[in-house]
């Protein structure tokens, strides 16, 4: 019986920290997830790519731009997220808003290194007038039916422990 109560606390104890917020001032939780029509960007070939194509994964839209400090600051840890073997049903798509060319983007992520991620772009930045961007770096992050349940404004370090246990849960 003893170990009955036992394992039941520690279900418990699992559910509510996966369904606690972390401790992160710039997270926004959408108490009812938005819905978007015609999530289109485009991967660094010029070739569509269609959100609605990934439903069932948990998605990660990072908007950024070359010129912008605290995007390059935490891309690194962004491409350390995509590679957690604990988050497999995790896909990121980093979406350059800046208006730069393919060269300018592939040097910014051979500059800092980035190996598990790709390079896509909001030109003719629809995206962002679609999200009401404020600023870079925005994420937004959709649940496995394509829905926004949450949204980073501005930078964080993505390899944060408290973040990663949190985002496990919606894996």
């Amino acid at each position: 019986m003893k170990l009955l109560i036992i394992f039941i606390y520690l279900i418990t104890i699992k559910f509510s920290y996966a369904f606690e917020k972390p401790d992160l001032k710039n997270l926004v939780l959408e108490k009812n997830p938005k819905s978007y029509a015609d999530v289109i960007f485009m991967d660094i070939n010029q070739k569509n790519v269609n959100l609605v194509d990934f439903k069932g994964k948990l998605i990660i839209l990072n908007f950024w731009a070359t010129w912008c400090a605290p995007c390059k600051e935490e891309m690194p840890s962004l491409d350390n997220l995509q590679s957690n073997v604990e988050l497999n049903n995790l896909k990121i798509f980093p979406i350059n808003i800046g208006r730069e060319d393919k060269l300018k983007s592939e040097f910014f992520f051979k500059e800092l290194a980035i190996q598990n991620l790709e390079i896509y772009l909001d030109a003719p930045i629809t995206l962002a007038k679609k999200f009401s961007l404020r600023g870079v770096p925005t994420t937004i992050i959709f649940n496995k039916e394509g829905k926004e349940f949450a949204r980073i404004i501005g930078s964080i370090d993505f390899d944060d422990e408290e973040f990663i246990n949190w985002l496990k849960f919606y894996n």
